[in-house]
């Protein structure tokens, strides 16, 4: 084993690895299909949880360790922290490490635009992004790289940090407002990049013709959604089992009796596949995140380095 590994940060990290060619890395994996692996495990700590992400496959073997302490954000401090460790397929041998929470943000938001590029009208250019963390700015930028992103309505329980963030975005071409939450949305993309654990849209909002992306919610007590949007809407996930373990957004309408896991329409492998039903009215992405979509970033982005 080497004196020190190579380390891969935040900032190199997306050098080696722009938004759409991490977009593209995981439509291909998806398409192709993910080897059986385990769900996260998830552990309390003092601060909040302990996450460990593992995954193995010929791309390689890795595990990301992430720390997730709510409190963080009333200090500024980041919610999500971590490292990812890489290891060689053949030998084993660690090869790398690198910023767990960059390829956190990185990965999530990519996969919700590979499902956005597959499941949203391709002339989609209006974006309401709840939401004003690394997730709701990657998402930006995810959404971007996919559809002509021109309207941006910014939704948060801090005021402020939606204005801030509409005036930078302002600054960058986009025409973005921070809005109200209450009231009819006008929107073709919905992004939830939020810590509620409570609903932050109702169906009774919501456009007929919508894509909904819900990221934020990851236990199966949170959610983002009301039980009628996910009625409502044709449902996507990335994996049946891992999205009946830990999203709330599906696990409380089911435990409600409202809703089934029969009624999935499909997950991102049939979408990415060709094999999902054609796509018809309202559609809601629930990602929960998979480690496997840890390890196809962080095996690309080390391949990007040598």
């Amino acid at each position: 084993m080497p004196e020190s590994l190579p380390y891969i940060g935040r900032t190199r990290l997306n050098e080696l690895l722009p938004m759409i060619d991490a977009i593209d890395a995981l439509d291909r994996a998806f398409a192709a299909g993910f080897p059986e692996l385990p769900v996260r495990t998830v552990h309390p700590i003092d601060t909040g949880q302990l996450l460990l992400m593992p995954a193995w496959s010929d791309l390689g073997i890795g595990v990301k360790l992430i720390t997730y302490s709510p409190d963080n954000a009333a200090q500024t401090l980041p919610t999500v922290q971590g490292v990812y460790v890489l290891f060689e397929p053949q030998s084993a041998r660690p090869v790398a490490m690198l910023d767990g929470s960059a390829i956190t943000e990185l990965r999530t938001a990519a996969v919700s635009a590979v499902a956005t590029r597959h499941l949203s009208p391709p002339a989609a250019s209006r974006l309401r992004l709840y939401g004003t963390g690394v997730q709701g700015r990657s998402h930006v930028r995810a959404m971007q790289a996919v559809r002509p992103i021109e309207v941006i309505h910014i939704v948060s329980g801090h005021q402020e940090n939606a204005v801030a963030l509409a005036s930078q975005l302002r600054g960058e071409g986009f025409d973005a407002f921070a809005v109200d939450p209450d009231g009819l949305i006008d929107a073709d993309i919905i992004c939830l990049t939020t810590t509620s654990p409570a609903p932050v849209i109702r169906a009774s909002q919501l456009p007929t013709d919508v894509h909904i992306n819900a990221i934020g919610a990851f236990q199966p007590h949170t959610r983002e959604t009301d039980t009628q949007t996910v009625v409502s809407s044709s449902v996507y996930v990335e994996d049946r089992a891992a999205a009946m373990d830990e999203a709330g957004d599906l696990i409380i309408p089911e435990a409600d009796g409202a809703w089934s896991r029969m009624e999935i329409t499909a997950d991102l492998h049939e979408v990415t596949s060709g094999f999902a039903p054609p796509r018809s009215g309202r559609t809601l992405f629930k990602g929960v995140g998979l480690p496997y979509e840890d390890l196809v970033i962080a095996a690309a982005a080390f391949r990007a380095s040598v």
